[in-house]
């Protein structure tokens, strides 16, 4: 029963989006934050061929997590300052795992 926990632990959150045109995107989950009222969500793309990660030169993605009384979607930071505050705050947050530049 431990190992099942272990395994569940140690596996990937992904999240799979799609935009207007109907593409859809695999993302993994890095980390979540709760801030000034809203719920914000870190993630990292997922691609099927490593060459393609490692041209992305900016690979975070940042959204804001929205509920209604329809369900939960993602959508975009569109204020400036609102995605440079949290921006900050993942950048600090996931600094001491990953080589982030803040």
């Amino acid at each position: 029963m431990d190992e099942m926990k272990e395994l569940m632990e140690e596996m990937p959150d992904l999240v799979t989006l799609s935009d207007e045109e109907g593409n859809e995107f695999t993302l993994e989950v890095l980390d979540e934050v709760d801030m000034d009222g809203n719920h914000y969500v870190a993630m990292l793309p997922v691609y099927d061929d490593p060459k393609d990660m490692m041209e992305d030169e900016d690979p975070l993605v940042i959204m804001k997590q929205v509920s209604e009384p329809d369900g939960e979607f993602f959508e975009e930071i569109a204020d400036e300052e609102e995605f440079a505050r949290i921006g900050d705050v993942f950048a600090a947050r996931l600094s001491e795992v990953f080589d982030i530049e803040q």
